[in-house]
């Protein structure tokens, strides 16, 4: 339960894993929610019995920029609505953590608060980065908290050819809330927490 993973091989299958999901075909996804600011789309997951979602915007703002906002770090506290702490509790090299970090309660407290433990590994890819991670079984539960798992998620973040001071996000989430919880309200808590990301990190790149 305690013992920190060998973080070189497991970066790699982590970020192998993502790039897998990136090639999925366009048919094998559905439309779940569209707005300004995103689109989300979702198929059943290979890993746990829900979805595996995936979330499409333009950000205008440079890749580094946007991902230095999204991985565990110092700005993703003061924008993210969601996240309510997060604490580095080991850091393996400069791109490489492991982070324990707690989630507000959603629907009208229908989805009580959630902790999260999470390796997370951010690297370059094609001409942006990939910003991805895995939940581990690790550490003790705090009290008044569920214990979510992430399966393996990630964030793609390129310049757009035309636009480089303009960014294509591309996400893949699929987190198990854990819990006594109705599907449907997981369902839809997603695609809403989904869009929601986007439109609270454009705010905070403006300012």
């Amino acid at each position: 339960m305690d013992l920190l993973p060998d973080s070189a091989p497991l970066a790699t299958k982590l970020q192998n894993t993502l790039i897998q999901y990136h090639s999925i075909a366009d048919s094998e996804w559905r439309v779940t929610k569209r707005t300004k600011d995103a689109t989300v789309w979702r198929k059943p997951s290979e890993e746990f019995n829900g979805y595996l979602y995936k979330a499409q915007g333009v950000v205008e703002d440079v890749t580094n920029r946007i991902v230095d906002h999204i991985r565990p770090g110092p700005y993703r506290l003061d924008w993210d609505s969601l996240m309510t702490s997060m604490d580095i509790v080991e850091t393996f090299e400069e791109n490489c953590c492991v982070m324990r970090y707690t989630t507000a309660g959603q629907l009208w407290n229908i989805i009580a608060p959630r902790e999260f433990i999470d390796f997370s590994y951010t690297t370059s890819h094609e001409d942006g980065l990939l910003s991805c991670g895995i939940s581990l079984d690790y550490g003790e539960v705090r009290p008044n908290f569920v214990r979510g798992f992430n399966h393996p998620c990630g964030w793609f973040c390129v310049p757009l050819k035309d636009h480089p001071s303009h960014s294509l996000l591309t996400g893949y989430i699929q987190t198990e809330l854990r819990g006594m919880l109705p599907q449907s309200a997981v369902d839809t808590a997603m695609a809403s927490t989904l869009t929601n990301f986007y439109s609270d990190l454009k705010k905070a790149l403006k300012t």
